[in-house]
């Protein structure tokens, strides 16, 4: 099975790649509105774990679409969620057999309900996968922390190939950038870097 999956370069992404990998041939798929080139760290992360990697073009009207909801609300939830949403339609309409992301148990957003899954499934005749579903923030960063080399720090300071990056940026240009703060809460971030000195690689030959 071909295995379109959203890739950001974080540890939750990186594992659901690692996961389905046993199972089916995974492509990356770094997604971007062209507001900034941040989906190179998604590239770089997949160049160093061995994955192929796929740009995905969105449309920049549903960046807007969000940043002026985020702006509205003063939190980035349904602006995040309608983003992932779009990304997930853009992923269904390429040559892929499936689609899947890094959601995992405990996420309040993005997250893909049932409803969500088969109405994409129905309408592109692919399935969508979700291997992190059953999975917990402990189990992420323990797998993370013998697999991977992960780094960590402010979401501010560490600059990903996730959605929220790109927000970000839209957001400063055209609300300045002191919204940023009042939007976007502040959180860890994490980027993947390769792998883990002494872990195992995708061929499962020790690493280092």
């Amino acid at each position: 099975m071909d295995v379109g999956l959203l890739y950001s370069g974080g540890t939750d992404s990186t594992l659901a790649a690692l996961l389905l990998d046993s199972v089916a041939d995974v492509t990356l798929l770094g997604c971007t509105f062209g507001v900034t080139d941040d989906y190179e760290h998604a590239r770089g992360a997949a160049d160093a774990l061995g994955f192929p990697f796929r740009r995905v073009d969105l449309d920049v009207e549903v960046a807007r679409e969000a940043v002026d909801r985020m702006d509205a609300d003063g939190y980035p939830r349904p602006g995040i969620q309608r983003v992932h949403e779009h990304a997930l339609e853009r992923a269904a309409r390429l040559d892929f057999e499936a689609v899947a992301g890094g959601t995992r148990r405990d996420d309040r957003v993005p997250t893909v309900d049932r409803s969500l899954a088969r109405s994409i499934e129905d309408r592109h005749g692919v399935s969508h996968l979700a291997p992190l579903s059953g999975v917990g923030r402990g189990a992420i960063d323990a797998l993370a922390a013998t697999h991977l080399a992960v780094e960590r720090g402010p979401s501010e300071d560490i600059e990903t190939g996730d959605y929220e990056g790109e927000l970000r940026a839209l957001l400063a240009r055209e609300r300045g950038r002191e919204r940023i703060r009042e939007v976007f809460p502040e959180h860890i971030q994490s980027r993947v870097t390769g792998w883990h000195r002494g872990g195992d690689n995708r061929d499962g030959r020790a690493d280092g």
